[in-house]
């Protein structure tokens, strides 16, 4: 009778590790080797097999995202980025991890904006991939200390366990190793709206016209440039040289931010940026519509007030019910309904139509923004947002604990 029982026990082990292993999403055996060429050709292939597949069509989503950022980092180690010069006062555990490239190409204005098309584009991918997860029960657990990623294009991809393995401790190591994060249907908005905010950005840069910043400073960053001024990629261009008051990196670092003045090249992608703003908005909005819905505490990314989550952070209902209440402001903002409030002359008595920047751009320069005289074509008479009432700010404050808010925005997305 003993022997059946133990048989039993033994065999019923057996079957509830079997059922965890098939239960393995496709997307985490090439997460965690690191091969994401292969990972998005698999996950397509069962796609196309099976349409409704929504982990895999999540777990393409994840693989895209995180190939945008070694197609970005493979294209900077292509060219040359200065990582020695410039990374020079990071650990010498973590320099070792950002080789420099000792034979780069020549790089040109023009390639830059090429790196930054691509990685627009393939960030747009992975957002379109995301926005077409429907199912509301989808479920991607993945072990996200072992995802590995090539952000060099060194060949050898890296994930936060071995980060960890050569500046933390050994505990930390370990903790890396086992972190696993259940996404679901509310995380593949959460996704999908970080995409449309790096795209905003990435559309904003090549809207702009930066061939003199990239003449006058991209040696800076770059080991070889196609830059008029040969002469600038003579001499020291590492950072360090500061200490001894190197007199032409001071004047280059001065023209850096000189330079901070940007022609509109491309005037029709700030629209496209408000857009993908607009979108991220949506998605915000979205995921947490699923994430009120769930019943469940299964190592939850973002908790609902009801569940405990993987960062064991408490959401409480009050900080839901003031995340939503500027999300909705956020919205009428971006819509040109609310007005920011302008910053000079008599206050309260006109705003500026942040919809209207980027649907009406004109030259982008920060000193003259600060100042006031760049916001005065967008200056109108109208409701002001409630982000600049004293009660929004209090509430906020009470809520999150002023600076916390910036932290908590950046995970609630």
């Amino acid at each position: 009778m003993r022997r059946n029982t133990m048989f039993t026990a033994f065999f019923s082990t057996l079957l509830l590790s079997a059922q965890w292993v098939s239960a393995e999403p496709l997307a985490e055996q090439y997460l965690t080797s690191g091969q994401l060429a292969e990972g998005e050709k698999a996950l397509k292939e069962q796609i196309t097999k099976s349409p409704e597949d929504d982990e895999a069509r999540f777990g393409l989503g994840v693989v895209q995202f995180f190939q945008s950022f070694e197609n970005l980092g493979g294209s900077l180690y292509k060219y040359g980025l200065r990582t020695e010069g410039t990374f020079r006062g990071m650990p010498p555990e973590v320099r070792a991890l950002l080789p420099q490239n000792r034979n780069p190409e020549e790089i040109s204005y023009a390639d830059v904006r090429q790196i930054l098309q691509t990685w627009v584009n393939d960030l747009k991918q992975a957002e379109k991939t995301l926005s077409a997860v429907k199912d509301p029960d989808v479920k991607l657990p993945l072990h996200v200390g072992l995802i590995k990623v090539d952000l060099i294009g060194s060949g050898k991809p890296v994930d936060a366990a071995f980060l960890m393995g050569r500046i933390g401790t050994p505990q930390q190591k370990q903790a890396a190793e086992n972190f696993v994060i259940g996404f679901d249907r509310g995380d593949a908005d959460w996704l999908a709206g970080y995409c449309n905010f790096l795209c905003a950005w990435g559309e904003v840069m090549l809207a702009v016209d930066g061939q003199e910043i990239f003449n006058c400073t991209a040696h800076l960053f770059f080991e070889k440039v196609d830059t008029p001024y040969k002469f600038l990629l003579e001499g020291p261009r590492n950072f360090d040289a500061l200490r001894s008051f190197n007199r032409p990196l001071i004047s280059d670092i001065l023209a850096f931010i000189h330079l901070w003045r940007f022609e509109m090249k491309e005037p029709e992608r700030m629209k496209a940026a408000l857009a993908h703003l607009e979108d991220m908005q949506l998605h915000a909005k979205s995921m947490w519509k699923y994430y009120q819905t769930e019943t469940d505490d299964d190592h939850e990314w973002i908790p609902n007030p009801k569940q405990t989550g993987v960062l064991q952070i408490k959401v409480t209902q009050e900080m839901l019910d003031t995340w939503l209440a500027v999300l909705d402001e956020t919205g009428l903002v971006l819509q040109g309904k609310k007005l920011i409030p302008f910053w000079r002359g008599k206050p309260g008595t006109q705003g500026v139509n942040l919809r209207r920047v980027f649907t009406e751009p004109r030259i982008i320069d920060p000193f003259l923004w600060v100042q006031g005289t760049a916001a005065a074509p967008y200056l109108e008479e109208g409701p002001i947002t409630e982000f600049a009432s004293p009660q929004m700010l209090g509430r906020i404050n009470s809520t999150f604990g002023g600076a916390n808010f910036f932290t908590m925005a950046f995970w609630f997305n």
